[in-house]
């Protein structure tokens, strides 16, 4: 049956929920999850369904042109510039979308009290907030998308007005039948949460796609660093560190470097500049002209993606020639990723002499064979429609699952399908949901996570909240998770809005609370700690040791030591679980196994149990017992790592 474990090690196909670890892929801060499939997720007779296309089907096929994937994916319009959009609101130099509605009163009303919003978060002027809720609510009321968007994100928070989510979801409903896609994130998530599969896997395969479509990059997703500003109870510095673009040193030495003629870090500056990574705006030209410098100097590594560049047309002009020589150059270098390059020429038949369906796929398994995931999912393609090959689903799984193994966006967004659709797979809109909105989060809409991460760095903490918030609302866990933790860690400044002015303690403290029941629901094992601990000491919710214990269960359920030992101490103490000893002893035993800096807190609290079980009534007993004037989890500070 399949299921998702958010774990690390488990591996059958593991989805990439975030860039991984490395120059090309930094630390996020987002934890993958794994996809585990058995035998009886596959379908026994899988060589016919009415949704796959015909191998010989026309391009009147309909099916053949929804499971056309080497079609040219480069957007007809940037979403990220559509009237609802935050960015030029955000980046002065980003241009404003041509068309008429600009220039609508309605419009005008949206951008003044857009800006104004932005502008009293980061001033802390509660007045003035309340000014531009009442223009983007002037706005909204003549119909403007965007107005209806920001309008709902704002009745759902409780900002300048009582919080209703049933308000907040006929304003995203609006929106999004006006072809809002960040409304339709948040419609997605809602239906996510209720389990409504039906409607929220509809919605997230259209987001998928256009956060596909999207980009301009073929072997990459949109790369965001979707950074979490903690790292369990204190601020996580490394990794803020590393994301302050021109400003990091280390950035700096490796420009001095490139500077100086070293080609290893003209082609890191290169990859930097490239896929926007470490709080850089992304810029082709920039990374155009490293790469050709890397390559002048003798680095081979930039052939390929010079290839790409010039089959992108990303920062030059796109010239297919040009991209296949460079290509070729690299795959005699044995850079394997460009034999998955050439492959898509002679799918396409572009800077070669012709098609060669025989050529794409032989390029395709060299790339395959070395463990490029890009030849995977392209084999796959080609299983799984019959281009060049015999159709074998089953084979074609094998290819897409390895591709959705190393985070392939593209066979994320496959399996998806196959799973919504019973392809191969039996149908499992529960998974295909999950898959989807994987993919969706790399859309265009994730780029507000850079801006709140830079304007936390910059100090701006009021403006980071906000965008923080407004990301949580389209379900982003690492949002939910960031902006609670700004809640908690910067309650006495004046930064959060409430109903009526600057919130209140409660009102802060519930809106903490939500967020961080948000992000457990979503995997968060140190929010699931923190719902806990809120009910087990009655910090913003009335005390609640039964409550306390579901939120331990479900972080203890992603293997978080700490969980099994407040686990252990219920069970001791009867609070909210049964007493039993015997459950106890198992629980604190688990926590030693899962991390050995449980080792002291775990004596200690065996010894109580033996003394409880032999001297009950014994005072040394009762002097270990108060322990429980400590904060459960206090041995653990500070060590909770994502």
């Amino acid at each position: 049956m399949a299921r998702v474990i958010r774990r690390p090690l488990l591996l059958l196909a593991a989805v990439s929920v975030a860039i991984v670890a490395s120059l090309v892929h930094p630390t996020a801060g987002v934890r993958p999850f794994v996809l585990v499939l058995s035998v009886d997720d596959f379908l026994k007779d899988s060589s016919a369904h009415p949704s796959l296309p015909s191998a010989d089907s026309t391009g009147a096929d309909a099916d053949a042109d929804e499971w056309d994937d080497f079609a040219d994916d480069t957007p007809a319009a940037d979403p990220l510039l559509s009237p609802s959009s935050w960015v030029p609101l955000l980046d002065p130099t980003s241009p404003r979308p041509s068309g008429d509605e600009q220039d609508s009163p309605a419009d005008s009303l949206f951008v003044a009290g857009a800006r104004a919003m932005l502008s009293a978060a980061s001033e802390g002027d509660d007045v003035a907030f309340v000014t531009a809720a009442a223009q983007i609510e002037a706005a909204a009321t003549a119909g403007h998308p965007g107005a209806q968007s920001a309008l709902a994100f704002l009745s759902s928070a409780g900002m300048t007005r009582p919080a209703s989510r049933s308000r907040a979801f006929l304003l995203h409903k609006f929106a999004a039948d006006a072809g809002d896609l960040q409304s339709k994130m948040a419609i997605a998530y809602s239906y996510f949460r209720q389990e409504m599969y039906e409607e929220a896997v509809k919605l997230y395969a259209e987001l998928a796609e256009a956060a596909l479509t999207s980009s301009l990059i073929s072997k990459e997703p949109p790369v965001i660093e979707p950074i979490r500003l903690h790292s369990g109870t204190e601020e996580n510095k490394e990794a803020l560190r590393k994301s302050r673009g021109e400003d990091d040193e280390d950035f700096q030495i490796t420009e001095y470097q490139a500077q100086r003629g070293n080609s290893a870090a003209m082609y890191k500056l290169g990859l930097l500049y490239y896929y926007g990574l470490r709080g850089l705006r992304r810029d082709y030209v920039k990374a155009f002209h490293w790469f050709s410098k890397a390559v002048e100097k003798g680095d081979t590594r930039a052939m390929e993606l010079l290839g790409e560049i010039y089959a992108r047309g990303a920062g030059v002009e796109r010239n297919y020639t040009e991209a296949y020589k460079w290509l070729t150059l690299a795959a005699k270098q044995q850079h394997y990723s460009a034999y998955n390059g050439l492959g898509y020429l002679y799918v396409k038949g572009y800077g070669v002499e012709k098609k060669n369906l025989t050529k794409a796929r032989e390029y395709f398994k060299l790339a395959a064979d070395n463990k490029e995931a890009g030849g995977h999912y392209n084999l796959g393609v080609l299983y799984l429609k019959g281009i060049g090959v015999k159709r074998d689903i089953m084979e074609a799984c094998n290819h897409l699952l390895q591709a959705v193994n190393a985070g392939q966006p593209k066979a994320i967004y496959q399996v998806a399908k196959l799973f919504q659709k019973g392809i191969g797979l039996k149908k499992n809109l529960h998974m295909a949901t999950m898959l989807y909105k994987s993919v969706a989060e790399r859309g265009p809409w994730s780029s507000l996570s850079r801006w709140a991460l830079e304007s936390y760095l910059k100090g701006d903490v009021g403006k980071a909240l906000l965008l923080y918030s407004r990301m949580a609302d389209l379900g982003y866990e690492v949002a939910q998770s960031n902006a609670a933790w700004i809640l908690d860690r910067y309650g006495d400044q004046s930064i959060c809005m409430g109903e009526s002015g600057f919130c209140t303690d409660m009102e802060r403290h519930l809106r903490a609370h939500a967020l961080w029941w948000q992000a457990s629901e979503q995997g968060n094992e140190h929010a699931a700690l923190l719902i806990g601990d809120a009910y087990y000491y009655g910090r913003g919710v009335a005390r609640d040791y039964e409550r306390a214990a579901e939120a331990y269960m479900h972080a203890q359920s992603q293997s978080n030591a700490q969980a099994m030992f407040n686990l252990g101490y219920m069970h001791e103490h009867g609070h909210g679980l049964p007493l039993d000893l015997h459950l106890a002893k198992r629980y604190y035993d688990q926590a030693v196994t899962v991390d050995s800096a449980a080792k002291l807190p775990v004596m200690l609290a065996l010894t109580s149990l033996w003394l409880r079980k032999n001297y009950a009534d014994s005072f040394l007993r009762y002097i270990l017992s108060l322990r429980n004037g400590w904060r459960m989890f206090s041995w653990m500070k500070g060590m909770q790592q994502y």
